[in-house]
């Protein structure tokens, strides 16, 4: 073979391996996330250990590459990534038992995934690119020149494999046919180094690849646990039966938080408490207007409870912002939505109600939390005088929030940054949550017209909600002390910590 030839095969070989430890890397996000959702924190250890990985792998390579490391040692390295990359869904089996049942925080569970199974493959994979680079600099005395081309083929691969996972490959193929192929193209490329000098050996790590392969499917590591893979979600639907009263219904799981509760017959039965609140504060807020009321949702989800206002105010308009097309495409084939009387936006909720313009309505809904984790863009001052602005002077702004009952810190934030806006806020429970670890709690904002300080069901379920604004900003950290949420400043996550850093999260 000509030098050129075989210098353009090491660039080729230093791109498409960058390109693969990419792809892993944006699949790392999503494979973890049916088990500790996505947020910050995950995406934090996602970056971290893989980076550490490749770290480790670039130094070893560079001193494996001093010592007279060749093309059977690329080989090999390769091969073994190729099963590195398959045990990957092996270890899953394996590893997530044991997180989910062990008493971990968000933070340190996101960590152990990422470590246990992401860790190895890209310390193999880092350690192609130094020994290649060593290697083309003896077959072409211009030391800068490859080194620059190396670097810049492995900036340029990481490039294709972060846009081609995140904007194609899952989308369409989900992950466990993106980590199958990225062994498969490991092991080629593998094969081609070792076929040369070790066939032996080249069977041997081929039979690995066929035993790791196989124990994966006997584990059930080739099911995907998903129904389907957006761009922003695993998306499961499950039988509900078992987890509600009165019969028939199915759950929208989105990463590994339940979303929503549909029946199949009873549209206007809402079995989660918070979602029947809203409705029930929306109702009493708009008495006898209610009938021919106008309804924006920030987060469409199951469509719970855009359905529960077409099924009982059939005259409502309804409009729901939904990021996830492939969510409303789920909640219409398997969750009794029908959406044909809806005007759905699929974009975020902040741009959704900007492109509405002139048009205003009497109650605007808040149920964005992702996980633990909400967009700190929907919980601004700019974006609450936004929506206040798309509010007629007689509606009402409903919302959830995920918090501790101990100190809720972001709970209290979000009130005083609504109170700037609007003079009347307050926030809703069901009895005493002392003894709960989490809670969803629900704020409602006005313009005028102060509620009462108990909300009882008038359909659906028998439940009451207490109003206890006064005993959340009197309890624990002052309110001066709590900081107002800001585009500029948002320390949601600091805010929320306690749901990462303890037990709560999972």
């Amino acid at each position: 073979m000509s030098k050129r030839f075989i210098l353009f095969w090491f660039g080729l070989v230093v791109f498409l391996s960058s390109a693969l430890l990419m792809i892993i890397e944006i699949l790392a996000g999503r494979i973890i996330a049916p088990y500790v959702g996505v947020s910050l924190y995950t995406w934090s250890s996602v970056i971290g250990v893989v980076l550490g990985g490749l770290s480790l792998g670039n130094w070893l390579g560079g001193r494996w590459a001093d010592r007279g490391a060749g093309e059977r040692e690329v080989g090999m390295t390769l091969l073994f990534s190729s099963a590195a990359s398959i045990a990957i869904l092996l270890l899953l089996t394996y590893i997530a038992p044991l997180i989910q049942g062990a008493q971990i925080n968000l933070l340190g569970a996101s960590f152990l995934y990422v470590l246990g199974l992401f860790f190895i493959p890209s310390t193999l994979l880092g350690v192609i690119t130094p020994i290649l680079t060593t290697m083309a600099i003896k077959l072409d005395t211009r030391a800068g020149h490859i080194v620059g081309r190396m670097n810049a083929l492995a900036a340029l691969g990481s490039i294709l494999g972060t846009f081609a996972a995140g904007y194609w490959l899952i989308q369409y193929f989900g992950t466990r046919a993106i980590v199958i192929s990225v062994a498969v193209l490991l092991f080629i490329m593998g094969g081609l180094f070792l076929f040369r000098f070790n066939k032996k050996l080249l069977g041997i790590l081929l039979l690995l690849n066929i035993m790791l392969g196989s124990g994966t499917y006997v584990r059930g590591g080739f099911l995907n646990y998903c129904d389907k893979e957006s761009a922003y979600f695993c998306i499961r639907v499950v039988n509900a039966a078992d987890m509600v009263p009165r019969g028939d219904a199915r759950a929208l799981v989105l990463d590994h938080l339940v979303h929503g509760i549909n029946y199949r017959n009873w549209p206007t039965v809402l079995f989660t408490p918070y979602v029947q609140l809203m409705d029930e504060l929306a109702m009493y807020h708009l008495g006898d207007r209610a009938g021919e009321a106008s309804y924006f949702f920030a987060g469409g989800g199951a469509y719970t409870y855009p359905r529960a206002v077409r099924a009982h105010s059939p005259e409502a308009k309804v409009v729901v912002s939904e990021i996830d097309k492939a969510v409303t495409r789920i909640a219409r084939e398997r969750l009794f939505v029908e959406t044909g009387n809806m005007q759905i936006m699929h974009m975020d909720a902040r741009m959704a109600l900007q492109a509405v313009k002139d048009e205003q309505f009497d109650i605007i809904v808040g149920d964005v939390f992702n996980d633990v984790i909400v967009p700190y863009h929907l919980l601004t001052q700019e974006y609450v005088e936004l929506l206040k602005s798309k509010l007629k002077q007689q509606g009402m702004y409903v919302m959830n929030v995920v918090d501790i009952p101990t100190d809720p810190l972001l709970l209290k934030s979000m009130y005083k940054t609504l109170k700037a806006v609007f003079p009347y806020v307050d926030i809703w429970t069901e009895g005493d949550q002392s003894r709960i670890k989490r809670y969803t709690y629900v704020i409602s904002a006005r313009n005028n017209a102060s509620m009462p300080q108990q909300i009882t069901a008038r359909q659906g379920f028998k439940r009451t909600w207490q109003n206890i604004t006064r005993q959340i900003i009197s309890t624990g950290t002052e309110l001066v002390a709590i900081p107002l949420l800001t585009d500029d400043y948002a320390p949601v996550e600091r805010l929320s910590a306690d749901l990462v850093l303890k037990e709560y999260g999972l």
